[in-house]
């Protein structure tokens, strides 16, 4: 096999693991002699062994001597919450080591690949690189910006509609659709809707597998604090729920979400301000927000162009109506010229549903 190829595998491992290392990457290893694989290993979990240590250690440590290893992600060089992956790497004599990207860790960035040269390990750096960045986007993006990666999702209509003139939208896509978005609800750390949602819907925002997953952080955009003391994100215990309010909030409502252990954050605004939102979250070291709505929230984070990509799920059917809500409201663009150019990632058909994974392009 190719060195390409045994990257592959290493990343198809890594896969298997996003949604459950936030806010360290998931990483994929495996170990090559003589054209054999003789140990594989992945990050499972933040401050559990690092994806090479697990690999290491589940192979015959004298088989070792003059292996290859194939990582997706630049091994650490300093003491965290575990060891420095390069230092058992030296110990154990592997003599060659095939890394797919650079960790952009200022911790790292490049240091692993110079201790691992300096004591003679030959290193290869850029094996399907591309590939690897984009399976660890989030976590890029966090160590880069020290914001949320923002993904914006919604259910609609061919005409673009997110719901009726009389708000109503379940079920608007099919079953095999809204599986599908619990799978990004997984891989999140945080869901966030406005309050209207949990007023009309009172969802809960929870994960929904069939093997389970895990379930987001719940926030929620409340800037009067209207959110129903009875609501099932307040009450259901399932996950913790955040609300985010204006700088005047009923104090008497903070007292009682307080005494059911429900923080409300109020910021410096009367108005929430998206930027200063994802600022503030990414001091709470949430790496990723998956926003669900409603239309006003989707248009403050559209208009405001804080979000990375946006994922819509359409149906075929029409709803039609010029008051019934889409996924961008407001004044709307005058000019096509100042229009928010986006760029297809990912197109599929989910039974009768298609399947539109789009990014913000620089304009």
């Amino acid at each position: 096999m190719t060195d390409q190829k045994y990257m592959q595998l290493a990343l198809d491992i890594a896969k298997s693991t996003i949604g459950q290392t936030s806010p360290n990457p998931s990483v994929g290893a495996i170990i090559v002699k003589s054209g054999k694989i003789i140990a594989i290993g992945t990050h499972l979990e933040a401050g559990q062994n690092h994806a090479e240590i697990n690999a290491i250690e589940s192979a015959d440590t004298e088989n070792l001597k003059d292996s290859t290893l194939y990582i997706t992600l630049e091994p650490c060089c300093h003491h965290g919450k575990t060891t420095p992956c390069t230092d058992a790497i030296i110990k154990h004599k592997i003599k060659r080591v095939v890394i797919a990207t650079l960790d952009p860790n200022p911790l790292i960035a490049g240091n692993g690949v110079k201790q691992l040269n300096d004591a003679g390990v030959d290193v290869i750096v850029g094996t399907l690189e591309t590939e690897a960045i984009k399976l660890n986007k989030i976590f890029f993006h966090f160590i880069k910006t020290k914001t949320p990666f923002v993904t914006l999702k919604a259910g609609m209509s061919l005409d673009a509609k997110i719901a009726t003139v009389s708000k109503k939208s379940k079920w608007i896509t099919n079953s095999e659709s809204r599986r599908d978005a619990h799978t990004y609800r997984h891989i999140h750390d945080a869901i966030l809707v406005g309050v209207n949602t949990i007023i009309n819907d009172n969802p809960s925002l929870t994960t929904r597998l069939e093997n389970g997953g895990r379930n987001p952080i719940r926030i929620i955009l409340d800037t009067s604090l209207r959110t129903p003391l009875n609501a099932k994100v307040i009450t259901d215990g399932l996950s913790k729920t955040i609300i985010i309010t204006g700088t005047k909030p009923d104090k008497n409502k903070m007292i009682a979400f307080n005494k059911l252990n429900i923080e409300v954050i109020s910021l410096t605004n009367d108005s929430i301000n998206i930027k200063d939102l994802l600022h503030y979250l990414g001091k709470l070291n949430i790496t990723s927000v998956l926003v669900e709505g409603g239309q006003a929230v989707l248009t403050s984070f559209i208009e405001s162009k804080q979000f990375n990509e946006i994922v819509t799920y359409i149906a075929p059917t029409l709803i039609g109506g010029k008051n019934a809500m889409g996924i961008f409201s407001g004044t709307g663009i005058t000019q096509l010229s100042k229009s928010i150019k986006l760029e297809f990632t990912h197109i599929e058909k989910l039974g009768n549903n298609i399947k539109i994974v789009s990014q913000l392009k620089d304009n």
